[in-house]
């Protein structure tokens, strides 16, 4: 069950009043300058408190351990790497806190070849933060998309584990036949069996909430729409914008599709024409805009981050929230390392399980503590 804004309201004063969670991530290799691409800790001195065993609610359905071909498992996809790893452990922290059957749920993490920490790391932090967690870890060979990616608005859409989302009927194992994707930078606070229940109607193969409202011709440049035979792919159709970020995922439908395949093709058209600026994103809409099962907005409350360009703040939209989306340049464990947090900031907090050697959010002033507190009261 989603959490009411009031009861929400309520953990999350308590919370803050107790203790404050930690955050920073940043891309290796860059300094920090103030902005939301911090400095990060590497190998096995990034560690993680180890989250409380959530447990089966007795409606469950009892599976053998490890049981991932089961029909009755949930799937949920994430990428995983050094910089987004504080936001995974906190989303799937999240995710198992707040859903009925935690024991059912089966994560497939992706984790890119190039990854500065190799796979048995990887898997060694997610078991010692969650010892009863089913996952498995899998390696995304970067080569495979590397020359189809081009430029985008903001360095970090350009890299090349953004787009695994895009392959993973290939990479899954085979009796895999639907699966929730998940960014790393959201937290659940619904049960995830709701989304996991959507129906894929007639033939439609993914699932998102979609926002018909936005100018839909803005994510492509003028030379995609002034071209009529790129532009036809919209002929007869109502494309609404979605964010790729929340997204339940028929396989079965998509490899009968090749979708992999059709997305492709747009990118390798996009590496000679231009035909848009925003990363991963629009060969998503071109190759389903106007055929997406409509889900919920409470599913996804995304930008939370703010633009692409500036780590603004901004509030949550009105109506329940079942999901937070931080999507955006401003992440909410750098704003909070950084003790410039946006009011929002203090809902993924209290799912951080990072234990770096210093504390640095949890020294904040009254002043910040009664404004953190304002908000969240009316905000819920």
């Amino acid at each position: 069950m989603f959490l009411p804004r009031a009861i929400l309201a309520v953990s999350i004063l308590v919370f803050t009043i107790l203790s404050y969670g930690n955050a920073i991530r940043s891309i290796p290799n860059k300094l920090a300058c103030g902005g939301d691409e911090a400095h990060i800790e590497f190998g096995t001195s990034m560690q993680f408190s180890e989250a409380p065993e959530y447990q089966n609610g007795f409606k469950c359905a009892v599976l053998a351990r490890n049981s991932m071909c089961d029909p009755s498992v949930v799937h949920v996809a994430m990428t995983i790497d050094l910089e987004y790893l504080r936001g995974t452990i906190a989303a799937v922290h999240s995710v198992l806190k707040h859903t009925s059957c935690p024991e059912n749920i089966f994560f497939h993490f992706i984790a890119s070849d190039s990854s500065l920490v190799n796979i048995a790391e990887l898997t060694r932090i997610v078991q010692s933060t969650f010892p009863s967690l089913s996952f498995r870890v899998y390696v995304f060979k970067e080569s495979i998309v590397n020359n189809l990616i081009s430029s985008s608005v903001r360095q970090a859409l350009e890299n090349p584990l953004n787009y695994a989302r895009s392959y993973l009927a290939d990479i899954l194992e085979a009796c895999v036949k639907r699966v929730i994707y998940l960014d790393s930078d959201v937290i659940v606070v619904d049960d995830i069996q709701k989304l996991w229940s959507v129906s894929l109607t007639g033939s439609r193969t993914i699932g998102a909430p979609e926002y018909c409202h936005a100018n839909f011709t803005k994510y492509f440049s003028v030379e995609f729409w002034s071209d009529l035979e790129y532009s036809e792919v919209f002929a007869g159709k109502r494309p609404c914008y979605f964010n790729t970020g929340v997204m339940v995922m028929d396989l079965v439908r998509w490899r009968e599709g090749d979708y992999t395949r059709k997305i492709e093709k747009w990118m390798e058209i996009q590496k000679e024409r231009r035909i848009y600026d925003l990363g991963s994103l629009p060969p998503f809409l071109l190759v389903f805009g106007g055929d997406v099962e409509g889900i919920d907005h409470r599913w996804n409350q995304h930008g939370l981050g703010g633009d692409n360009v500036v780590s603004n703040c901004r509030s949550l939209h009105p109506g329940p929230v079942s999901l937070l989306h931080w999507s955006g340049k401003g992440k909410p464990w750098a704003r909070l390392d950084r003790r410039t947090p946006c009011p929002v900031d203090y809902l993924w907090a209290p799912y951080d399980l990072y234990k770096p050697h210093d504390h640095p959010h949890r020294h904040h002033s009254r002043k910040q503590k009664q404004q953190e507190m304002i908000y969240s009261s009316r905000a819920l």
